[in-house]
């Protein structure tokens, strides 16, 4: 019974014009599916919504957490007349708008305490002004800064549809646009739905830039090193065939592009072009001494194969990435690499073959490295630099694979002290960090920041029996009040209460006719921000702008006090709110990161033994748990910090690196089954796979060292480890991979081939 590999052989030597055709019609309809794509920044994307801190968040935002726009006013004077009528009419015609909640700024205010309506004269707005300022200081400071600036705060309406929000932002610009502001007067939109929509915009437009601009400097690194062979650039067609149809499952399935699936794409590209290279490399090999047909059907059924094991491990470290991820779009990151890997290795595996089927390839016959490491040159032809390269790596592989020892120790040791400097590489999660400094939206979110102190609040989710009871208000004030003294990092406290108070002449009041009176005077923008029904209320804590650990160990004290702190009976009391979902997402890394690498290594050695049928095969193993620590170490050096890319650094590493080592294996295990002994064999297996590996690794590092130059620091940081790590997955397979084969194969088994 003939194997799959043969009958996929068979059918594009017999009918290559007609795969041909299924493959251009397969990749029409990834086209149709990669345009079904959309980015996704929800809160959906971080944590899982069916674990207690996902599930909490969800409906917090759903019921309370509403986004925001913030209008900063700016003038010579913003209190004259002539603005703050202005400023009525431009609220009005905003609160018309879809999903508005409410708009409030400083003529609300006036308006409260002048019988509803703004005054006219100037002494007498100033006159307003002081007495709010003297009743109520810190809650007008928030609104009038200064009279220089003020600020207008648009909530939105809960539970409004994510598609909706680019929508919801162009409304309000065009509301301004259109009116018609006093002279010298100034209106910048900022605020947290403002600073996502502009992030979208960002993420998309350094992916779409970013991932031309590597394609180009790709070509640019195949035309300089894989000039040995003919049709240079056909990995780089390969992968981008590969990427399409990756993109079309994305959107035929429904999964959503979000900041670390972007981060899928350089792993993809580079494990991606290493498959196209093995596959082209390995027909050049061939068809040196056969026909095309021939070279085909043993390309395929000796390559395929074997690089189908390389595949598999690599996935088998995707998997576990995505079982132990610590958030849905890691999860969905280790989930897109398997669907990525698995359309790149069927497109080069079909395309390469077809392609060569159809030009009729013939190779270039001034490079003899393809035929053998010791074949002279023909034709009196100079010596390539690819093929000076072959033979100074089989030197060098000779020499390691003779003294692997001292290599050996040499890098085990600087992996140690790598895996323990890693513990101390801090885990930054800060949405701020994620896009260019000098954004608009994000010199705006600056802007405000500088007058009114950080913006971000950590929110206190309250479930009592009777929000309305005295005794629940009661305690919910002096939690707060207790609270703010405890940790100094606070700088204030918002609830229900706070506006009770405000309309009571500063002071709770303890009958019930009174509290219900007032009650029912509150505003219902107010009441609902911050009340739901009688049994859900939030309490809201500013701060000072704080660093990732301080605002960890912030809430984590905070954690600690709901332990002993005494609760009025049936009131339950518990964190939420973005600050907390970044914090439970760093502790999230922070506990899997380690796992997510060391159960993906496990799995890929299981897969080795168990192909194999002996502990030796475990091999490849060795060099990438090597590379897991260089990385921590090179990471601490360096002062990089983990984001939410790079906490996939492990997969990435375990994806890279296992395809090269594994690929080295093959080769070894195949030229030891021809009867070669150890070192020939290593010499061989480094030559034949190392030249290829270098290729596309170089070219991976090539096209993405485009990434350092990005807007965005999070995209930098990526671009520079990503490169980094490629760098070290070479020297794992180059340098570690000679010594441990040579090492291992002590423990051979007697009776093999070898």
């Amino acid at each position: 019974m003939k194997s799959p590999y043969e009958l996929i052989a068979g059918i594009i030597n017999r009918h290559t014009f007609i795969v041909a055709g299924v493959v251009v019609g397969i990749l029409l309809l990834a086209l149709y599916g990669a345009s079904m794509t959309s980015i996704e920044t929800g809160t959906e994307t971080y944590l899982f919504t069916d674990r207690p801190v996902g599930s909490l968040l969800v409906h917090y935002e759903e019921i309370f957490g509403a986004d925001s726009i913030i209008l900063i006013i700016e003038g010579d004077d913003v209190t004259t007349p002539d603005v703050l009528n202005y400023i009525e009419e431009l609220e009005e015609d905003i609160s018309d708008e879809r999903y508005i909640s409410s708009v409030t700024g400083l003529p609300d205010l006036l308006k409260l305490v002048s019988g509803g309506e703004i005054p006219q004269s100037q002494a007498e707005i100033n006159n307003y002004i002081d007495y709010l300022s003297y009743s109520y200081g810190d809650y007008i400071d928030s609104i009038l800064p200064s009279k220089m600036m003020t600020l207008v705060s648009i909530p939105l309406e809960t539970g409004y549809p994510e598609s909706s929000e680019e929508n919801i932002v162009n409304n309000i610009h065009t509301a301004i646009r259109i009116s018609s502001p006093p002279p010298g007067i100034s209106i910048t939109e900022t605020g947290t739905l403002a600073f996502a929509v502009e992030m979208k915009e960002d993420i998309q437009k350094n992916m779409t830039n970013l991932i031309t601009l590597a394609m180009i400097l790709m070509v640019v690194a195949m035309a300089l090193m894989f000039g040995h062979v003919r049709y240079r650039m056909l990995p780089v067609l390969v992968v981008f065939c590969g990427i399409i149809l990756t993109f079309g499952v994305m959107g035929l399935t429904g999964i959503q592009i979000s900041m670390v699936v972007v981060a899928a794409f350089p792993v993809l590209i580079g494990i991606g072009i290493d498959y196209a290279i093995q596959f082209q490399s390995r027909f050049d090999e061939e068809v040196r001494h056969s026909s095309i047909q021939k070279a085909i059907w043993i390309t395929i059924t000796s390559s395929g194969p074997s690089i189908l094991k390389a595949m598999i491990a690599t996935a088998l470290g995707f998997v576990a990435l995505s079982l132990l991820a610590p958030s849905p779009m890691i999860s969905d990151f280790g989930t897109i690499c398997i669907v990525g890997i698995v359309c790149c290795y069927l497109c080069a595996m079909i395309i390469v073959p077809v392609f060569a089927k159809i030009v009729k390839y013939r190779p270039k016959y001034d490079y003899n490295g393809a035929d053998g490491f010791d074949s002279p040159a023909q034709n009196g032809n100079k010596i390539s630099i690819m093929e000076k390269y072959d033979n100074l790596l089989g030197r060098f592989a000779l020499k390691i694979a003779k003294n692997p020892v001292p290599v050996l120790l040499i890098l085990i040791m600087l992996a140690i002290i790598g895996i323990q400097l890693d513990s101390k590489v801090i885990i930054d999660t800060d949405e701020d960090m994620m896009v260019d400094q000098d954004m608009p939206a994000m010199v705006s979110m600056n802007k405000l920041t500088s007058v009114m102190g950080s913006t971000n609040t950590i929110t206190a989710y309250v479930k009592a029996d009777s929000i309305k009871d005295y005794n629940t208000l009661k305690y919910m004030d002096n939690f707060g009040e207790y609270a703010l003294s405890k940790h100094t990092e606070l700088t204030g406290v918002k609830s229900i209460v706070t506006y009770i108070k405000l309309y009571n002449g500063g002071v709770l009041p303890e009958d019930k006719e009174t509290l219900e009176k007032i009650w029912k005077s509150l505003p219902g923008n107010i009441v609902d921000s911050y009340v739901n029904g009688n049994t859900e209320a939030v309490i809201e804590f500013s701060l000072e702008d704080l660093t990732i650990p301080e605002t960890q160990k912030l809430i984590s004290n905070m954690e600690d006090d709901l332990d002993w702190y005494v609760l009025h009976p049936g009131m339950d009391i518990t964190y939420t709110g973005k600050l907390v979902m970044f914090v439970d997402l760093i502790n999230g890394i922070s506990d899997t990161k380690n796992p997510m690498t060391y159960f993906g290594l496990i799995l890929i050695s299981i897969f080795l033994i168990a192909v194999y049928r002996r502990f030796t095969a475990i091999s490849p193993v060795i060099p990438i748990l090597m590379i897991v620590g260089w990385n921590g170490l090179i990471m601490y050096s360096l002062g990089l910090n983990y984001s939410l890319l790079t906490a996939t650094l492990g997969a990435m590493t375990i994806g890279v690196a296992s395809e090269y080592t594994i690929l080295i294996m093959e080769r070894y295990e195949e030229e030891r089954d021809k009867g070669n002994d150890l070192y020939s064999a290593i010499q061989t297996a480094i030559q034949k796979i190392g030249t290829a590996i270098t290729v596309s690794g170089m070219t991976t590092v090539f096209g993405f060292s485009a990434l350092l130059l990005s807007t965005s620091p999070i995209i930098q940081n990526f671009g520079l480890v990503t490169v980094i790590t490629v760098g070290f997955s070479l020297i794992g397979a180059i340098v570690v991979m000679p010594a441990v084969i040579s090492v291992m194969d002590r423990f051979r088994p007697e009776g093999l081939p070898g």
